[in-house]
């Protein structure tokens, strides 16, 4: 299992604390964890930009209500061969070269789903894009853990959801913008193209300023150690760090590894004694899967089509959008500011909890409404219940599980197997992600709205004992105390 807060070496802990606290570098450790957020940003604005191109997408390629899914839902698997890959490559090729590798992606992406002329084309521009975004999604809060000290490495790594709210929030934003300013999305814009083709180039600017701004910082220097550049690692920790605190963190990383420092591999996630998958790794993926199954991209990817089938306007719908993704930051926030005062744990239930609430509120709602000319509608107050019930659900989320699953999986892993366990984890992740997106349109088809948010319901009811149950305490502890 995790370690918990109550066996570690308080003496031990605090000393190499006090030894490091006195030269920090916070101003490079920030920068450092800024640049690393920018994959998140980009994280975001690939998932949210799908929100307003399906009616383009639509009349572009003339696709059936299953295939129209698949293309929505084909970056997701871009996203798990990324995230399963992304682990790996980084224990192989550095944090920093798969971060590059991702910026690269993320470039090619954005053009060639603007370009796309067949649903074929805008299917692998979109997983080439999925490959950028589930590397990201690893390796960016890994990153950070790997460079920030214990004692506000949870406020660092929180940032990272804050930038995939933001990447989220302009994409929304520039989604609305382009397609005013064209008339809808599906209107000549610029040069003669539609609107959603513009939705999608605007995310090559972004791309190259990550690449540009990765070319600056270090490498991390527990991946140095790993491969036993143990100079280059001290460099990187006395800029960190400072000369004193450099020494004294070098000397425990190295101890932290397998004493025959062996190339990491897949094989190390079981336990060498009963030959079983480590119970950390379930716990990994058990946050992982239980963060999709409560159904939160369906808001990020449908929202426009779920505030449309309620019978607000194309223009309204993407409005809420931002209105949601706005909520979304300021949540955020408010848990940079919470995570390492009164843990992770604590911001998981709460979490949990409040979402079964507003998801409970959601289905009655849904549940009270009636089919007219296809779309529900709502009686009396339903439509308002449902709205503010959306949001509030989407602020618990990115009070709780949107941070702090990241924070956890980039801290929560021993050193040797942390690139092993993150691809598994962020591998299980997308698929679920995969999973709700990709059936999304097909339950709301068959069952309707209220029953498929029953079964969101459901997860996030089950999530709470989840949590309760098998899920430790990280707050405070260097990643050198992890257990697994």
């Amino acid at each position: 299992m995790s370690a918990r807060s109550d066996d570690t070496e308080p003496g031990r802990s605090t000393a190499v604390n006090q030894a490091m606290s006195g030269g920090e570098n916070t101003r490079l450790i920030i920068l450092i964890s800024v640049v690393a957020t920018i994959g998140g940003f980009l994280f975001g604005f690939d998932s949210g930009v799908i929100n307003g191109t399906q009616d383009g997408l639509h009349q572009a390629f003339r696709s059936g209500e299953w295939m129209q899914g698949f293309e929505i839902a084909s970056m997701l698997l871009g996203c798990a061969v990324g995230a399963f890959s992304a682990g790996r490559l980084a224990d192989s090729l550095g944090r920093r070269n798969v971060l590059i590798i991702s910026a690269i992606l993320f470039l090619l992406s954005a053009i060639g789903a603007g370009a796309a002329s067949s649903s074929a084309m805008f299917i692998v521009a979109r997983v080439m894009g999925g490959f950028a975004v589930g590397a990201a999604s690893v390796i960016s809060p890994a990153y950070i853990a790997e460079v920030a000290p214990a004692r506000y490495r949870g406020r660092l790594a929180t940032v990272q959801q804050i930038a995939i709210i933001s990447g989220l929030t302009v994409a929304f934003l520039s989604n609305y913008l382009l397609a005013a300013t064209a008339g809808a999305s599906t209107e000549a814009l610029w040069g003669g193209h539609a609107a959603w083709r513009w939705m999608f180039w605007m995310q090559a600017l972004p791309s190259l300023l990550f690449l540009v701004l990765l070319l600056t910082i270090p490498e991390s220097p527990r991946y140095l150690v790993a491969k036993r550049r143990k100079e280059a690692a001290l460099v990187v920790l006395t800029r960190l760090f400072g000369a004193a605190g450099a020494q004294t963190k070098l000397v425990e990383i190295d101890a932290s590894l397998s004493t025959d420092h062996h190339r990491p591999r897949l094989s190390d996630l079981r336990n060498t004694v009963t030959g079983r998958i480590r119970p950390i790794i379930w716990v990994g993926v058990g946050l992982a899967t239980f963060q999709q199954l409560v159904g939160i991209n369906v808001v990020f990817y449908y929202g426009a089509v779920l505030w449309q089938a309620v019978g607000f306007s194309e223009n309204d719908a993407l409005l809420i959008n931002v209105l949601s993704g706005a909520l979304s930051i300021g949540a955020c926030i408010v848990t940079v500011l919470l995570i390492d005062r009164i843990g992770r744990k604590p911001l998981l239930w709460v979490g949990s909890a409040g979402m079964a609430v507003s998801l409970a509120l959601l289905v009655v709602a849904f549940a009270s409404g009636s089919l007219v000319d296809g779309r529900l509608h709502l009686p009396g107050g339903m439509g308002t219940l449902a709205l503010v019930a959306a949001n509030a659900y989407v602020v618990f989320f990115n009070l709780s599980w949107g941070p702090v699953m990241w924070v956890m999986l980039g801290e929560m892993f021993p050193n040797q197997i942390r690139g092993s366990a993150l691809a598994v984890a962020g591998a299980a992740q997308w698929t679920a992600n995969f999973a709700v997106t990709v059936t999304f349109p097909i339950l709301l088809a068959g069952i309707g709205l209220a029953a498929t948010y029953s079964i969101y319901l459901v997860a996030a009811i089950l999530s709470v004992f989840f949590v309760l149950r098998y899920v430790h305490e990280t707050k405070g502890k260097e990643l050198e105390q992890m257990e697994g």
